[in-house]
């Protein structure tokens, strides 16, 4: 009997998939990240006076908002994104993402107001999860699991300008062409 515990102490054992606080983290600023630069140029390309114009026929509130505005939305929101993502894997001023992250997280609060005034409730509940959202990585990069400044490296380069590139061809690009392309 002494043998059969031996043997079992001695299996090799089975590495256990289990979800860390910075694992869990990591997922919610790239998925995050990904849809607020996505969603933040698609409303740069309202710049263009022609797509301008034909905006509010998709997105109703468009329509309730100087284009100028719009543009500045998105411009943020695309930062906000990148800063979700680059600052933490580079390492280089980590504490940038977390501060994109409290700027998204003012910026879902604020469109949750203008939907409450417009009596748009329906937008309201995406404008909460995507807050919260940001919100938890802002408390989560600032206090639980910061991440430490380091010295730029090769390593951290490189994974950033393929993130850049991730981010240019399923995100921009497709955006891009959607709104240039389709009619809405």
């Amino acid at each position: 009997m002494n043998q059969h515990v031996k043997d079992i102490d001695q299996q090799p054992k089975k590495r256990e998939m289990r979800i860390t606080l910075n694992g869990a983290l990591w997922s919610l600023q790239a998925l995050f990240g990904f849809f607020f630069a996505g969603s933040g140029f698609g409303k740069v390309l309202l710049y263009d006076g022609s797509l301008y114009a034909a905006a509010p026929q998709a997105v109703a509130w468009y329509a309730a908002v100087p284009q100028p505005l719009i543009v500045f939305i998105g411009v943020c929101e695309v930062l906000g994104g990148i800063g979700l993502i680059l600052p933490a894997m580079t390492k280089v001023q980590p504490k940038l993402t977390p501060l994109a992250a409290v700027g998204l997280t003012l910026t879902m609060i604020l469109a949750a107001g203008f939907h409450i005034m417009r009596g748009e409730y329906a937008l309201v509940p995406a404008n909460l999860l995507l807050g919260g959202v940001a919100a938890f990585i802002a408390i989560g990069r600032w206090t639980w699991r910061p991440i430490t400044p380091a010295i730029v490296t090769t390593s951290p380069v490189l994974k950033s300008i393929a993130v850049l590139a991730a981010l240019a061809l399923l995100a921009f690009v497709p955006t891009w062409y959607t709104m240039t392309n389709v009619q809405f």
